[in-house]
């Protein structure tokens, strides 16, 4: 017979040939039809099931064409996994529909166990309840209490006094800045973590009154809401240099600064035309701008591909860092003073401080070691000052053969 169907597959191409194209058409059609249907009805008939189960699985009534393996996890409740290889459901033969229940996920427990309820906060677990194993609802996010073996009560956390309004506790912790030794160096603006009982917060910060969903960029780079961050030092100190107004209900960038009166745009190809090899956003792409003001340099580099990352400190300015991140400019609250700053070595391709009053050869010129620590490996520090500068504190030593 296996000798015969090569035979009748010549004959049958033989007649097809012979026969108009939509006949030929409708045979290869048909012939696809029952090749799925065989196919489909063959690989029914050897199915392999994964079956998960929370204990070992019961005894069944349905029948199996070879053993089965199982394998069981190391929790309390061993979950079983059990590959079922050429699986056959009497019901499935009779074209019964199966129904599958599936079951949410939940929150797992050290011991293996699954809370799968939903829990609203604020409702104390005594220590005699028993139904997180059993799965059963309770109202109240709880924690284990180790020493009873129970659960203890987690309470909601407040909201902060609106004078915490932009309270960072490493930078305002007024306490431990009282007892420095000396605050010449910036030593006031650096990290001064709350210890003990102070440590944690035990309040929510909240926003600012009237806070608005932020602009998006790229127009917050040139404009954010006044309420959002509602302070008007840098506006009454800096507006005659280009850098910020206030225009109805919202703060504008007009994109200048003390250095570049012309634009930050402007600037930057400057920058560029004087040192062609800094090419931004091909030679340079990630950058750090020193004492960035209201971060207009880094927002202008964003459009030219380079990743910046602006840094000030919490001054007399307020926090100018507020208005970066409004922006939708990268940005932190930092300081080089007494302490390396948090970032890794070789990590900038430029390094940016225009008009910064940072005493860059005090202490046998750390503080330049520190910006060669964290720029790569032939990038760039370019530094910015203006000759009022000249004259005052220890800068003198700094413009000795100018």
């Amino acid at each position: 017979m296996a000798a015969g169907i090569p035979q009748a597959l010549k004959i049958v191409h033989g007649e097809l040939r012979q026969r108009p194209l939509i006949l030929r058409a409708f045979a290869l059609l048909a012939l696809s039809i029952a090749c799925f249907y065989i196919g489909k009805r063959w690989a029914t008939t050897n199915e392999e099931l994964i079956v998960y189960s929370s204990s070992a699985p019961p005894s069944s009534s349905k029948s199996f064409s070879s053993s089965a393996s199982s394998v069981s996890a190391s929790f309390q409740e061993e979950p079983h996994v059990t590959l079922v290889t050429n699986y056959h459901d009497e019901s499935l033969a009779q074209g019964n529909s199966r129904h599958v229940t599936v079951s949410p996920t939940g929150i797992l427990q050290d011991d293996g166990s699954i809370i799968t309820k939903e829990f609203p906060m604020d409702e104390e677990v005594s220590a005699e309840d028993d139904s997180v194993n059993q799965n059963s609802s309770r109202s109240g996010w709880s924690e284990r209490d180790g020493t009873s073996g129970g659960f203890k009560k987690i309470d909601k956390f407040k909201v902060c006094p609106s004078n915490l309004t932009e309270y960072i506790p490493c930078l305002d912790n007024t306490e431990a800045i009282k007892m420095l030794p000396s605050v010449a160096k910036g030593e006031k603006w650096e990290r001064h973590c709350p210890q003990g009982e102070d440590a944690h917060m035990k309040c929510l910060i909240p926003p600012p009154a009237g806070y608005q969903y932020p602009i998006r960029w790229p127009r917050s780079r040139d404009e954010v809401w006044y309420s959002n961050v509602p302070h008007t030092r840098l506006v009454e100190d800096k507006g005659g240099q280009n850098w910020i107004a206030i225009k109805g209900n919202k703060f504008i960038f007009p994109g200048g600064g003390t250095q570049f009166a012309h634009g930050a745009d402007e600037y930057l190809d400057e920058m560029e035309r004087m040192v062609p090899e800094i090419s931004f956003g091909h030679r340079t792409r990630v950058a750090l701008d020193i004492g960035c003001g209201v971060a207009s340099w880094g927002a202008y580099l964003m459009s030219r591909n380079v990743i910046p990352l602006s840094i000030a400190p919490k001054d007399v300015h307020e926090n100018q860092i507020q208005f970066a991140l409004e922006r939708g400019v990268p940005a932190m609250v930092a300081v080089l003073a007494t302490h390396r700053l948090l970032y890794p070595s070789q990590a900038f391709d430029i390094i940016h401080c225009s008009r910064c009053r940072i005493e860059w050869t005090r202490d046998g010129g750390i503080l330049l070691t520190e910006v060669d620590r964290i720029l790569r490996s032939g990038g760039y520090f370019a530094w910015a000052a203006q000759p009022v500068y000249k004259h005052e504190g220890h800068l003198p030593e700094e413009w000795q053969g100018e």
